[in-house]
């Protein structure tokens, strides 16, 4: 057999199963809505899609997508469909359309997700892999070991290239590992990035003379591709150790070509993938697209977080970080990333679920929102995270930034 990649979608259909799942399979490989010439024995039996396995399961919408074909109840299935390399080579571009393309406008499919992901080993050798990852982010911030802890500057946007100083330095005398720019301000008038550029590396020069440590800050440069490579060498030429590009605005074959230009780790943010992931019954899961996002060359992920603000639930968390963590074509590391209303108290709950501290955590208001300051912010979170390593409560751990966190934030998560 030609060597495939494997896709497994969770389908819910109105007519039988096998019907819906062939139309699936010839709508994306070289079959249409009629019989064509061309469509010889031969060339099925080198380019047609493979149906691998149909496992019936429970339905997970109620009602079907719009235009759904049929009248029975709705029935629903994992499908595993095997789509030969020859018709897309190792190819992101050519990917996409085929396992995540038309399919979706299919009638005779009530309900239609991408949920998982196995590349043909050629996509390995085509696309190089993050070059930093874990163990690379650990040497650029100096932390060998422990939770990886940082923050969002925020207000979002609005702030001036001058408001950035007083703050990063702060959070880099704090023993911040990790800043970032929000998704929403890239190349923005309040903040142009040149200028943001020019005045977060002047202030951790200064952390780095004062400390002998010096915080990653990711800038985020995501913008039309030959501008994006603009932006990472004005950060890489600045002294910039990071570059942060939103995945899903950007396109991820872009991503693959910024990582055949970086130097330096790419984090990855998932800004608008909630359009894709967030409905049960239509779009990409998370696990999926995170294959995706790796084979382009994303160093850090983003996973959600758990107790998120968002629609996630901790087992979709839980899951999608382990699914980072695995390895991908034998290699592919990445970082997990934990952010979404994350603060001291979900250190337990956060290590208890991933059984890891390899982790960027973020948070954003819990850090720049503590009582006493940023500083205490970060001081709090690398606390809680200590007690939940030695399975000490927070509650009753002797430390007034944790404290102050878990009066003002909420009530600690029990271990």
């Amino acid at each position: 057999m030609a060597e495939l990649t494997v896709a497994t979608y969770r389908v819910v259909t109105r007519l039988p199963l096998e019907q819906a799942v062939s139309a699936i399979a010839g709508e994306q490989s070289t079959g249409t809505f009629v019989s064509v010439a061309g469509e010889t024995d031969e060339l099925r039996a080198r380019h047609a899609a493979v149906v691998l396995g149909i496992t019936e399961i429970p339905p997970p919408i109620t009602e079907p997508l719009p235009g759904a074909r049929g009248d029975g109840p709705l029935r629903a299935a994992l499908v595993r469909i095997g789509f030969p390399l020859d018709n897309t080579g190792p190819s992101l571009t050519n990917l996409l359309p085929v396992v995540a393309g038309n399919l979706y406008e299919l009638r005779e499919a009530a309900g239609l997700k991408l949920v998982d992901l196995e590349p043909a080993a050629a996509f390995g050798e085509a696309y190089l892999p993050p070059a930093y990852a874990v163990e690379g982010t650990r040497r650029l911030v100096g932390r060998p070991e422990g939770v990886l802890i940082g923050t969002i500057v925020k207000p979002n946007v609005g702030l001036r290239p001058a408001d950035y100083v007083p703050l990063v330095r702060e959070l880099g005398l704090a023993g911040a590992d990790f800043i970032k720019d929000d998704e929403v301000n890239a190349d923005c008038p309040p903040a142009p990035l040149a200028q943001r550029v020019e005045a977060v590396t002047a202030a951790l020069d200064e952390v780095e003379r004062r400390t002998g440590r010096r915080p990653m800050y990711a800038f985020n440069i995501s913008d039309e591709p030959d501008r994006m490579l603009r932006n990472h060498d004005l950060v890489v030429a600045a002294g910039g150790t990071c570059v942060m590009v939103n995945l899903n605005a950007v396109g991820l074959p872009a991503v693959a070509m910024l990582r055949r230009h970086a130097e330096v780790p790419i984090h990855g943010h998932l800004a608008g993938v909630g359009a894709l992931a967030r409905h049960p019954g239509i779009g990409i899961g998370l696990v999926a697209y995170q294959k995706l996002a790796r084979l382009a060359g994303a160093d850090h992920l983003h996973c959600g977080g758990f107790h998120s603000k968002f629609y996630v639930t901790d087992d979709e968390v839980a899951d999608t970080v382990a699914a980072v963590r695995a390895p991908l074509l034998g290699g592919f590391a990445c970082l997990p990333v934990l952010s979404s209303a994350q603060w001291a108290g979900t250190a337990p709950v956060t290590l208890d679920r991933t059984g890891t501290d390899d982790l960027l955590v973020l948070a954003g208001g819990g850090v720049l929102g503590h009582p006493d300051g940023p500083a205490a912010g970060i001081t709090s979170i690398r606390q809680a995270w200590q007690a939940a390593a030695a399975g000490v409560p927070l509650s009753e751990v002797d430390a007034p930034e944790l404290a102050r966190a878990l009066e003002h934030f909420g009530t600690a998560v029990a271990r």
